[in-house]
């Protein structure tokens, strides 16, 4: 079973991410879980949330910022944070997607945000770059075409030989890409691109 701690700077800012959890069926505990969440308005409010003992009991750390800056970016895989995460343009299922990915160990960086710290970009708290300039790899289109058609995850994974979790990341990732909040704008934005 995975449970989640969340560190964050406020109430207000730790109701908004234990809410989305939430929504995703994730188990929000009041103790120490298999993955800490510090929340906060930039990276380093939230990174001041999560003492560094929490960071050294085998937890995986996934930092959600409102803003996020390439030196932030930095602080926070230097502080051992396996995911980032900007909140307000986080959904529910993205933030599931997230807690599944570092419990398997994985890292994801939003990709306009790798983007523009790979390029030097200064501070990250818009929505980045033309969704066309990022252009969606074979796998992403192939889901994204079945979404379109109306399959929901399981069916989508059993078409594709693959798991609902890796299903969801797919997603999760596109939806980054074209910068849109759900599935329903995903496929709405995809059909005015021409991408499918």
């Amino acid at each position: 079973m995975i449970s989640v701690q969340v560190t964050a700077a406020g109430t207000v800012v730790r109701e908004a991410v234990v809410g989305k959890l939430r929504q995703a069926g994730i188990l929000v505990t009041a103790t120490t879980g298999t993955v800490v969440v510090a929340a906060g308005g930039t990276i380093d409010e939230a990174l001041t949330t999560c003492p560094p003992t929490l960071r050294t009991r085998g937890q995986r750390l996934i930092v959600a910022a409102d803003t996020l800056n390439p030196a932030g970016v930095l602080h926070a895989v230097r502080a051992g944070a396996r995911i980032l995460l900007q909140t307000p343009e986080t959904t529910p299922d993205q933030f599931g997607a997230a807690v599944h990915s570092a419990v398997h160990g994985e890292s994801r960086v939003p990709y306009g945000v790798l983007v523009r710290l790979l390029s030097g970009g200064a501070e990250l708290s818009m929505p980045i770059g033309d969704p066309l300039a990022a252009p969606l790899t074979e796998r992403q289109l192939t889901v994204l075409t079945l979404v379109a058609d109306g399959h929901g995850n399981a069916d989508i994974a059993r078409e594709l030989s693959c798991s609902e979790h890796t299903v969801k990341n797919v997603i999760y990732e596109l939806m980054a890409r074209l910068q849109v909040r759900n599935r329903a704008h995903a496929v709405a934005h995809a059909v005015r691109a021409g991408l499918i």
